[in-house]
């Protein structure tokens, strides 16, 4: 039976390492890995070969699902790396099962085209190999197939165990370690290092300190209604394209002109993972207090309470609501949202199909919605957190209109060029954006009690072909945090901040801007110290 296997065993170790040169970024060459490196991927191959050979009995059928699967994983990295300029995790694998659950979110990115072509050539070969194959139970008998099968399996085990603790420590930057270690010892590397990763303390949020703060308030009746939207890939792309109206968002402009805080918001995502931005939001903890965990912090978040800007409000009396026009499940939210301390969750289940707009319910709906919530006639001040999907991608999978390009792109020739198409979707749902700021202010107006509002983008968008020809833009997003007359005349009390008399742009990191909003409501002296402070950087495997 060696015989047998041996054929199929060095052709596709041999195969396995030359597919890596396939990635973008490419890993560095297997003679300057290091020899910790080089046996997880041979430990990786050998282990996997074994136990695809001990599930489908044919080895040759066993090596092409194996070269298949790693084809697949080298092909996500790409997308996601062309994408999100970062490549594929050990983290991303519970993304496949996302991909069956929610397909328009991400095979489009991968390719329709190529899923559809890899799909069909894996149903093909299934039947080829199981017709053509022979089983080498019947062949060789089961004694002799299992005892290789299984030696297969213990020497690739073997390998991992001496290896793996063996790796340089990662740097949580993933296409740095990528290109360092390559792509089957990253994985296994960010895999120990999610596994051996501590839980962040509840201490360690600057809520759990503020909590106090804001229970002390409880009874104060001048507490402002406060929306907070987490606005789908909001940025401010004038600056960036001159191509783009330059009147483009006169809500926004009006807005950060008289807002008591704005600037520029420095956050842990590009193009998608609204999670790392929300959670550092939230909970005013910083990435690098999750270390491995920071890549999909809810995961982590739906089995552990933290305290949040949500739970220091409840503290203090608010009715605290999460509106998010989606699937209430998607990122484990319908847990996380209760651990943050929201009293109340509004998924899609609360839209109708007529409040779409392109793929997604639009954002006006989500205005309407949160004017619903502020007419309440309940005593207690509300809290609402919005997470806004009129603008997620994929773009692409729209047409661009060429009635509102006289407001978005009014330069642009017709047809639109590529890099042009998906900016020109993108552009008319951010002016969609820019009208639902203007309603929720409206709302907060009209309200009885008075109001704040906190507006961010929690990413910029995926425009590769716009980047490609245009050059990349700032990662940064711009926040402001706007405050109704009646509460600007009501909190003339509190102490004011530099930013307050002089309206100039204060940069701020994502997990700070919860803390700043808290101090808008509860006063400017709360101690700096407490905002500030992190604990000791964890150490990583």
């Amino acid at each position: 039976m060696i015989s047998a296997l041996i054929g199929p065993l060095l052709l596709g170790l041999l195969i396995s390492g030359a597919f890596e040169a396939l990635l973008s970024p490419r890993p560095r060459p297997f003679w300057q890995r290091g020899a910790a490196a080089n046996s997880v991927h041979l430990g990786t191959w050998l282990l996997l070969f074994g136990v695809l050979v001990l599930l489908l009995q044919r080895p040759w059928f066993a090596l092409m699902v194996f070269l298949s699967l790693q084809l697949v994983v080298v092909q996500s990295s790409n997308a996601k790396s062309h994408t999100l300029n970062e490549p594929f995790i050990c983290h991303d694998f519970e993304y496949f099962w996302d991909a069956i659950l929610h397909p328009r979110l991400y095979v489009p990115f991968f390719g329709v085209g190529l899923a559809i072509a890899a799909s069909s050539a894996a149903a093909v070969a299934i039947g080829g190999f199981f017709y053509w194959e022979g089983s080498l139970v019947t062949s060789e008998g089961a004694s002799r197939f299992l005892t290789n099968a299984l030696g297969l399996i213990a020497a690739g085990a073997f390998l991992l165990v001496l290896s793996v603790s063996r790796l340089p420590a990662i740097t949580l930057r993933p296409a740095d370690d990528l290109y360092r270690l390559g792509l089957f010892a990253s994985l296994w590397a960010y895999g120990v290092a999610l596994m051996r990763s501590p839980v962040p303390a509840p201490e360690q949020s600057p809520f759990h300190a503020l909590t106090a703060v804001a229970s002390a308030h409880q009874s104060e009746q001048l507490l402002p209604n406060i929306v907070l939207v987490q606005s789908e890939s909001f940025f401010d792309p004038r600056p960036w394209c001159a191509e783009v109206h330059s009147d483009l968002l006169p809500h926004f402009d009006a807005t950060r002109a008289s807002a008591s805080l704005h600037g520029a918001l420095s956050v842990p995502a590009w193009g998608a993972n609204t999670v790392r931005t929300e959670c550092a939001l939230l909970t005013g903890t910083a990435p690098s207090q999750w270390g491995a965990r920071q890549f999909n912090p809810y995961r982590t978040l739906a089995r552990h309470p933290m305290p949040s800007l949500a739970s220091a409000l409840k503290a203090a009396g608010y009715r605290t609501v999460c509106v998010h026009p989606y699937l209430a499940s998607f990122y484990f939210r319908h847990k996380v949202m209760p651990q943050l301390g929201f009293d109340h969750f509004i998924d899609i289940n609360a839209f109708k199909s007529s409040d779409k707009s392109g793929q997604y319910v639009s954002d006006q709906a989500v205005a309407r919605k949160i004017g619903r919530l502020l007419e309440d006639d309940d005593n207690r001040p509300l809290f609402v957190f919005v997470i806004t999907m009129e603008n997620h991608g994929p773009l692409h999978l729209e047409a661009p209109n060429r009635a509102t390009l006289a407001t978005t792109l009014p330069n642009a020739p017709w047809p639109l060029p590529d890099h042009l198409r998906d900016l020109a979707v993108y552009l008319h749902h951010l002016s969609e954006s820019d009208k639902m700021l203007a309603s929720v202010k409206n709302s907060l107006n009209t309200a009885k009690r008075p109001g704040l509002l906190g507006w961010y983008g929690d990413h910029v968008p995926i425009l590769p072909e716009a980047y490609a020809h245009f050059t990349p833009p700032d990662s940064r997003t711009p926040y402001m945090v706007w405050s109704s007359a009646d509460w600007k005349a009501a909190s003339e009390r509190l102490a004011t901040a530099h930013w307050e008399t002089t309206n100039e742009p204060l940069e701020l990191a994502a997990n700070e801007l919860g803390v700043q909003l808290f101090k808008q409501v509860f006063g400017h002296d709360i101690s700096n110290d407490v905002i500030k402070a992190e604990p000791e950087p964890q150490e990583q495997e």
